[in-house]
């Protein structure tokens, strides 16, 4: 069910918000309901976000060895890129 609600916002604001959800292709309202959805959404235990089941599903995928340093093989690729 959708509800109509009236906020007061600065005219600026409210300019710059119309600006950035035009150039994201959304609707200013629902760029305002995806942000309150975020700040509102239930969280799990000890405050943190609740694992999608999607997420869930690919956690144990890939096996890395425990000496792996992903900071040393990013730099790597990187470097590599950008030859």
């Amino acid at each position: 069910m959708e509800t109509k609600l009236t906020l007061r916002l600065n005219d600026i604001v409210i300019e710059r918000a119309k600006i950035y959800a035009r150039s994201q292709k959304i609707s200013l309202s629902k760029m305002v309901e995806s942000y309150l959805d975020s700040l509102t959404r239930e969280k799990g235990v000890d405050n943190k976000i609740l694992i999608t089941p999607l997420v869930e599903s690919l956690s144990g995928v890939i096996t890395l060895p425990s000496n792996f340093d992903y900071k040393k093989e990013y730099a790597d690729y990187l470097t590599e890129k950008y030859k």
